[in-house]
């Protein structure tokens, strides 16, 4: 066919035009990771193009798309990836939208993408990473770090520990008292003890993890001191003449949460000065928070009454970190980031029991909170012993919404606890079968953990105590996991622990070992994960929703299929008669860092033919009306035969959805919302005479998924039932309010109903 020479040239310069969605630009890109300051490797993904710094969109970004990124920016692998702007939202443009990598690119811009800066995405839709701690070797990557939170502009000293001296202090754990050591510009020095303050000693303790120092008599330590300088066999004498031996001086205010934020002379002034004329190393003692001191009944915080703020920490992936809740009011509750920083975040620290900050993060870093935010705008000096004596504003004033929650990571004791655990045989380091190092006959010995009755509690502690973060699965049979030949004998078994402890040692477990499956291939295993959901139910919606309905048994056929009746209507004359069932609205919360997700896959579902849809999970939830005395009068159960993201704060997507047999699960700040209309979202309490009761739900009742924290997925109300009408009053989640508050609701109900 002869084309005409007008449409030849048409042709060709559509074909000139024509640009492939990808690989079009191959010029070498630069990567950095910003938002708050975490880890290393870890944080939201930014590109400089053009000479302006951007983001990346997390629309089709993957596991493939962060190994090059992680690569890229001089790690040896990529851990995981994150979306939805975990890492707080970016500025500027957006660079990359929809990448698709096959995992062996040298650079991010050898992917496919739509275009430089073609995108229809926001600031909301921020891609991250979560990168492996190693560092390529010889690596000389073009990834830089973005300034963060909290960083020490011009840091010269490093690290801080203390040398024990005395041999208690040696045998000690955690080091609590000794010489001062800095590591300056890459090497340790001592610290002159001449003009050393107390205020000095308070800084170098809360860096250490602890949130008090002690007062110490050196007398002691300069005898010791003087002997070794008389000592012909000691090098002492003849280091400590050297300038480079010493730190000069040091002047802090004690409010400080790090040394290098003191004046600071490394050198004396004068050139030819000795940095320490007659002195000796700076003696430090510390005094533990009540979790790491040994014995019981230590350590209550001796505080001024009435001005004391309850604190506590939610959502971390470690212990010492995490959102920051404050009881007020009877009612737990965030804090505004706005002017949080590390004055503030230490205080809190301190008040646990823990050192200083490391880092005070805003931009709800560690997982949006429910229910009240109690402050805003928080100043503090440092030398507050509660978050309650600091200045602030009641949060109402300042137009805070959860997205700006204020969260925490503490300076922590170094326990050594990690030495006493590992797990072996697994397909990476976050899984395996668990080994301990206990004692046996005397000497430490490792060995396996029986899995008789092992559970997600103690999986918890185990990831904890390997700093692996939370628990995905606690394995019962480690059939293909081979554990180490020389921890073959089970030296633990009947564990239990309260998934608080710190290591698996502290944990209850049996005296004599019992364990008759006898361990190898049913020994404990776990798998570990850096971040985890949490589930919390919205209280005031149930209270909000609650109303009677008889309901005729022609229309419960599908609902009695599925057990959600009492047991008496297996008695009655179907179709005829009705049953009376408390119905109400249920709202879901994931307010955890990783999406709530089904433990089966699509192919494990039950299909149910009667309604027509897919369980994924085969209860969700337990509805249960108990007596005042806690007896259980009638339940019910919801099946999660739809999990999803019925809605999102404004800036996240919905990524979950059930239609035409889609994935199912509830993203990070998204909620799923169960209507009161729906079948089997009631409590049949035909049976059931007129009084009161508490109604109570709890979520994940099997814990068949792992969660952050377990503590919150209960929710009670004060429920009266007079025959024909229902109050619901008084919801809370198990979590929400203080204990003097709810044991004073419960003393109440019980005194009106005449059950002292």
């Amino acid at each position: 066919m002869v084309m005409p020479t007008g449409a030849s040239h048409v042709l060709l310069v559509l074909l000139l035009c024509w640009v492939a969605p990808s690989r079009q630009e191959l010029a070498p890109v630069q990567l950095r990771l910003g938002g708050p300051r975490g880890p290393a490797g870890e944080g939201r993904l930014e590109v400089l193009y053009q000479g302006r710094w951007g983001t990346v969109c997390d629309d089709g970004f993957d596991f493939h798309a962060a190994t090059v990124a992680c690569r890229q920016l001089g790690y040896t692998a990529a851990i995981t990836w994150t979306h939805s702007a975990t890492y707080g939202q970016g500025e500027g443009p957006i660079w990359l939208d929809n990448v698709r990598c096959g995992g062996s690119e040298g650079s991010l811009a050898e992917c496919v993408h739509n275009g430089w800066g073609i995108s229809d995405c926001h600031h909301g839709e921020d891609a991250g990473v979560v990168c492996s701690g190693q560092r390529l070797p010889g690596n000389s990557s073009q990834a830089t770090t973005s300034g963060h939170l909290g960083e020490v502009l011009g840091l010269t000293l490093e690290e801080v520990r203390l040398k024990p001296i005395l041999a208690r202090a040696k045998l000690s754990m955690p080091v609590m008292e000794g010489a001062v050591e800095v590591k300056h510009n890459g090497r340790w020095r001592q610290m002159c003890d001449a003009n050393w303050t107390r205020n000095n000693s308070r800084v170098v303790c809360g860096m250490l993890g602890f949130p008090r120092e002690k007062h110490i008599n050196t007398s002691f330590y300069r005898k010791l001191w003087n002997r070794k300088l008389k000592d012909p066999n000691s090098s002492l004498k003849t280091l400590s003449q050297k300038n480079n031996f010493w730190v000069h001086k040091v002047q802090c205010q004690g409010s400080e949460p790090h040394l290098a934020h003191c004046p600071m002379q490394v050198a004396p002034p004068a050139p030819h000065q000795h940095a320490c004329p007659h002195g000796m190393h700076a003696i430090v003692s510390c005094l533990p928070g009540p979790a790491f001191q040994k014995g019981t009944g230590k350590g209550k915080n001796k505080t001024t009454p009435g001005k004391v703020l309850p604190v506590r920490l939610r959502a971390g992936t470690h212990v010492g970190e995490g959102r920051v809740e404050v009881l007020r009011h009877g009612q737990w509750g965030t804090v505004c980031d706005k002017q949080w920083d590390l004055a503030a975040a230490s205080v809190v620290c301190r008040q646990l029991g823990y050192g200083t900050a490391k880092q005070a993060l805003v931009g709800a870093r560690m997982g949006q909170g429910l229910g009240p935010i109690h402050m805003s705008n928080v100043q503090c000096t440092g030398h507050e012993r509660s978050l309650g004596e600091c200045r602030f504003q009641d949060a109402e004033q300042s137009g805070c919404r959860h997205e700006a929650d204020a969260a925490v990571r503490c300076h922590m004791p170094h326990m050594d606890f990690k030495s006493q655990v590992r797990l072996a045989g697994g397909r990476n380091p976050e899984e395996g079968v668990v080994e301990v190092l206990v004692p046996v006959q005397g000497r430490l010995q490792w060995g396996a953990v029986c899995g008789a009755q092992w559970g997600l509690n103690e999986a918890m502690v185990v990831c904890r105590q390997l700093g692996l973060g939370f628990a995905s699965h606690a394995l019962q049979e480690t059939w293909y996991w081979a554990g180490s030949p020389d921890a073959s004998r089970v030296v633990m078994s009947g564990v239990r622990c309260a998934g608080t402890e710190l290591a698996l040692q502290q944990c209850q477990r049996h005296g004599p070992i019992h364990c008759p499956s006898g361990g190898g291939r049913f020994s404990a295993g776990v798998t570990c994960t850096a971040h985890a959901p949490d589930l919390v139910m919205n209280a005031q919606l149930v209270q909000e929703t609650a109303y009677l309905e008889d309901r005729p048994l022609g229309l419960l056929y599908c609902a009695h299929e599925e057990r959600c009746l009492s047991r008496s209507a297996d008695n009655m004359q179907w179709p005829y008669g009705h049953r009376r069932l408390l119905r109400f609205s249920s709202q879901i919360h994931n307010l955890g860092r990783a999406d709530f997700r089904p433990r089966m896959g699509r192919h494990a579902w039950t299909w149910h033919q009667c309604h027509r849809h897919f369980h994924s999970i085969e209860v969700f939830t337990h509805y249960d009306l108990l007596t005042l005395n806690g007896s259980k009068v009638a339940e019910g159960h919801k099946a999660s035969f739809c999990l999803e993201d019925t809605n999102c704060p404004e800036g996240l997507q919905r990524r979950f959805a059930c239609a035409n047999f889609g994935e199912q699960g509830v993203s990070v700040g998204c909620w799923d919302t169960y209507r009161h209309d729906i079948d089997c979202q009631w409590i049949d309490i035909t049976d059931v005479p007129p009084g009161s009761y508490t109604f109570q739900v709890v979520v994940n009742p099997k814990h068949e998924v792992a969660e952050s924290d377990f503590s919150n997925n209960v929710m009670r109300c004060q429920c009266k039932y007079d025959g024909q009408r229902v109050w619901m009053h008084g919801c809370h989640t198990s979590d929400a309010y203080g204990a003097d508050v709810v044991s004073d609701l419960e003393r109440r109900e019980r005194l009106a109903n005449n059950l002292v």
